[in-house]
């Protein structure tokens, strides 16, 4: 996919998918001008102007080949993704997953697009995308899409942007853990024990229980349970659905034992690594609206958590994403404005590397109509051609909702594999040679 011509190229989002695609657009020859508004404008989830800065769980989840996440990095891998280098070079210890310091995991991708000549990046709070020959742009603003360009999509598509509630976990610093309490561990053994757990007994379990229902919540403006996107429901409303509904989610117990008591624990509540030093932890699984003075009182009740320091509260804010089965084409241009495209959570993808995924996607498919050559669509296989080319455009739904990588979005295999690990990893290895194959007739980097 050699482009002769070579349009201006204005990606306008620095964040994940943002660089993403503006890299992948200098693959391709293209001229990017990459421009971010923050921090001069900021957004009520970001904490800096730091491009491609994750705002919630520093984790990228799996890495591990018969699950979907680990699947879709490995099929990114085989794209040529740029930011999971990225993130390879800013990991932190997680056991089975991929995760990153978020400070080191900006600095590297913003090194790296210093050193490709093709991109320029600037701090500029684009409010208006005018017509101008021979130009295109390439949307990936995210779910915190500024006011003003979320009004212009509107008037294009004639739709208003649809929205779910999105939360992020507190963040407290090692010094004030306490260890005699914790013990390291990651579920069964996968892993350095890389995450300090948290056991409970009955008696504390249902102590958190009953101050999760007690407790003051912040009011969110238009705030409705329906629109809970259900990876990041906060642990209030997980708890409401039932007693033991935390038991059997994100406190489960499976897969660890406590080394004092050789017993696994009623419930455990997992602290994962934030950064490289080792010196912040994020409560795995507990998102919240619990407000600031709430959220001491309740969480430091948790075995361990007495003294915790917290240098970041959870909170919850509004993400704002496009009916993309009914608003965009198959190559995420608007049909009203071909020379728009748009790329990560704005088209309803829901994840750190999902959002990846869509930045490369729809660059290459912009760089395929800029040498006015076309890419066969993707494997319904694979994971990013279930989720891309498959999900995204399912009118099945009158409400389109968001989503995350997930082995429901690609076919059965067709034949009868016992076990459920052993059907996933069949899948897995036939998406490998789907992608392969695909790859050998569309990729623009052969």
């Amino acid at each position: 996919m050699a482009v002769s011509q070579k349009p201006a190229v204005t990606v306008v989002g620095a964040g994940l998918a943002g660089c993403e695609a503006a890299l992948q657009l200098a693959r391709f020859g293209l001229k990017v001008r990459l421009l971010e508004m923050r921090p001069e404008h900021p957004t009520p989830a970001h904490e800096s102007g730091d491009v491609a800065e994750i705002v919630c769980s520093n984790s990228l989840k799996s890495t591990i080949l018969s699950t979907a996440s680990g699947l879709l990095k490995a099929e990114l891998g085989m794209m040529g993704c740029r930011l999971l280098e990225c993130a390879q070079k800013a990991s932190v210890p997680a056991g089975s997953a991929l995760a990153v310091d978020k400070k080191l995991f900006s600095k590297v991708v913003e090194k790296v697009l210093e050193n490709e000549p093709l991109i320029q990046l600037e701090r500029v709070h684009l409010k208006k995308l005018p017509i101008i020959e021979n130009h295109n742009y390439l949307l990936a603003t995210g779910p915190l899409t500024s006011p003003e360009l979320i009004n212009q999509l509107g008037q294009i598509t004639g739709q208003p942007s649809l929205h779910f509630f999105d939360a992020i976990a507190p963040t407290v610093t090692a010094d004030s853990l306490d260890t005699d309490i914790l013990f390291r561990a990651a579920r069964y053994g996968k892993g350095d024990s890389d995450y300090w757990n948290s056991p409970l007994n009955e008696a504390e379990y249902q102590t958190l229980y009953q101050d999760l229902m007690d407790s003051e919540k912040a009011e969110v403006h238009d705030f409705d349970r329906a629109a809970l996107f259900d990876g990041c429901q906060p642990i209030e409303e997980i708890a409401a659905s039932g007693p033991q509904s935390m038991a059997f989610g994100p406190m489960r117990p499976v897969g660890l034992k406590d080394p004092r008591t050789g017993n696994r624990p009623h419930a455990v509540i997992q602290l994962r690594q934030e950064n490289s030093e080792a010196t912040l932890f994020g409560l795995v699984g507990f998102q919240t609206r619990l407000k600031f003075g709430e959220q001491k009182r309740v969480f430091r009740k948790i075995p361990g958590l007495a003294k915790a320091e917290f240098v970041r509260f959870g909170q919850m804010h509004r993400n704002f994403f496009l009916d993309t089965p009914r608003c965009l084409k198959r190559d995420f241009s608007l049909p009203e404005r071909p020379d728009i495209f748009i790329a990560g959570q704005m088209t309803g993808v829901e994840g750190y590397v999902e959002s990846i995924a869509s930045g490369l996607l729809t660059a290459w498919k912009l760089a395929a109509r800029a040498s006015s050559g076309t890419l066969s669509v993707l494997p319904a296989e694979t994971i990013v051609g279930g989720l891309l080319s498959r999900f995204l455009f399912d009118k099945t739904s009158g409400r389109f909702s968001p989503m995350n990588a997930n082995f429901g979005i690609v076919p059965d295999l067709g034949v009868k594999v016992r076990g459920k690990k052993e059907r996933k990893e069949a899948k897995s290895q036939r998406s490998i040679e789907a992608m392969e194959k695909w790859l050998e007739e569309n990729d623009p980097g052969r």
